[in-house]
């Protein structure tokens, strides 16, 4: 079952005890307190791992205006951007230097594509990731609902343990990270 921005933050707030919400503008002290620390929460829960449900390559737009310093060439970050991963040109998604400045990112590279962590929609999050959204807010939102920091203390340590059993699920919907270039074995050709 797919999950709204709202039932995330319901679920959080009723494993604190408090009642769920029906939407960030009902009027209650716990909806304007989950409306506020939402958004922020997914961004930086997103932007903590690389995560296979998020993660888009683009070949960027180049901008008008040169870098003044370093690179020969600006590009526009996606509207949805909120990691850089890596950087390649033409069919390679890395190998590039580049730095993001400003919301922009200069690189020598012509025709840029960039690997990144994007913001999905929240109804397309895999269960797993929603136990460690609605784990973290739950942590997020404990002191200010419930101005219990020791209950805050132990949902912060469940959300680091969702965080890391997310992350493993995740991370077994890729193929293996191998050595592609090593000098160690290069010097034994």
């Amino acid at each position: 079952m797919a999950l709204n921005d709202v039932a995330l933050a319901s679920r959080a707030l009723i494993r604190i005890g408090a009642a769920p919400i029906t939407s960030f503008s009902d009027g209650t002290a716990e909806s304007e307190i989950a409306g506020a620390l939402f958004n922020t929460t997914r961004d930086a829960l997103l932007s903590a791992y690389r995560w296979s449900f998020a993660t888009a390559q683009v070949v960027l737009t180049q901008l008008e205006t040169d870098p003044v310093a370093d690179y020969n060439y600006a590009y526009q970050l996606p509207n949805d951007f909120l990691r850089a991963i890596s950087l390649g040109t033409g069919s390679k998604g890395r190998g590039a230097s580049y730095r993001i400045v400003q919301n922009e990112l200069h690189t020598n590279t012509q025709n840029a594509v960039l690997t990144y962590i994007f913001r999905p929609d929240e109804e397309s999050f895999p269960p797993f990731f929603d136990q460690a959204l609605i784990a973290r807010l739950s942590a997020e939102l404990c002191i200010p609902v419930t101005e219990s920091t020791s209950r805050a203390e132990a949902h912060f340590r469940i959300a680091q343990d969702e965080f890391d059993r997310a992350r493993q699920i995740d991370a077994q919907q890729d193929t293996p990270n191998r050595i592609e270039s090593f000098s160690l074995i290069d010097a034994r050709d």
